[in-house]
């Protein structure tokens, strides 16, 4: 996969593995609570970062915020160094 975030951004794959069902009945995307949990697949250049957070890592990150991708049939969010909450 080709992506490279720019300045203090990191690009995170979408941890999405269960698919929400209640009584049979299977939710929509639209009415479904978007993930927040999410593993590292391409940091920025910014030299502070990459000392933080490195590709593989597992992250929290901030309910609202980054911009939702789709590379390779890959559900990717790109989100600020700021939207980032922890790592696992």
């Amino acid at each position: 996969m080709k992506i490279q975030p720019i300045d203090d951004r990191v690009a995170v794959k979408v941890n999405n593995d269960e698919e929400k069902k209640v009584g049979g009945i299977i939710i929509p995307d639209t009415a479904k609570e978007k993930p927040l949990m999410g593993e590292i697949v391409a940091v920025g250049t910014d030299k502070e970062l990459q000392d933080v957070v490195k590709v593989g890592d597992k992250v929290l990150y901030a309910k609202f915020s980054g911009t939702e991708i789709e590379v390779e049939n890959e559900k990717l969010i790109i989100l600020s160094r700021n939207d980032l909450l922890a790592k696992i």
